[in-house]
């Protein structure tokens, strides 16, 4: 499972047109899953998301987690975070769960983090989607199990 992690001022995630998810001040969050994932690394990286401390402090030093500042999570399926670009000019996603497999894991990601309190939006799985968002700092992280 692999997640990319951008702190952001302000995010949302539009299909056909219209806007299906949208925060303010949070975590814009792209999820990846692969064929080994389980409901642990699930529960793992949900908690490591929630509680990485990459808001800044009164002192402007990263120090403050998602659920010290009160921000929300946008959380946006993104199987293309297991594409292999190795090898030839096209990726290949092998690496990528199916659906089958990923769609109960995405589910059971988003249960994880609101768990925490925290106010969750999500994309639409599958879909064809325009993510925009306003990256404070800019502050970006990769978190992987």
């Amino acid at each position: 499972m692999k997640l990319i992690v951008q702190r952001v001022r302000s995010a949302s995630v539009k299909v056909d047109d219209k806007i299906v998810g949208e925060i303010g001040k949070g975590l814009m969050t792209l999820v990846g899953f692969t064929h080994t994932d389980t409901p642990e690394t699930v529960k793992y990286l949900a908690d490591r998301a929630v509680k990485l401390r990459i808001f800044e402090d009164e002192n402007g030093k990263m120090n403050r987690s998602l659920l010290d500042v009160n921000g929300a999570m946008l959380i946006v399926s993104q199987f293309t975070l297991y594409g292999d670009t190795v090898h030839g000019r096209r990726p290949g996603f092998d690496a990528a769960a199916k659906p089958d497999v990923a769609i109960p894991l995405y589910e059971q990601f988003i249960e994880e983090v609101k768990a925490f309190g925290v106010n969750v939006d999500t994309g639409i799985f599958g879909a064809e989607m325009l993510v925009a968002l306003e990256n404070d700092g800019p502050v970006t992280f990769t978190l992987e199990k």
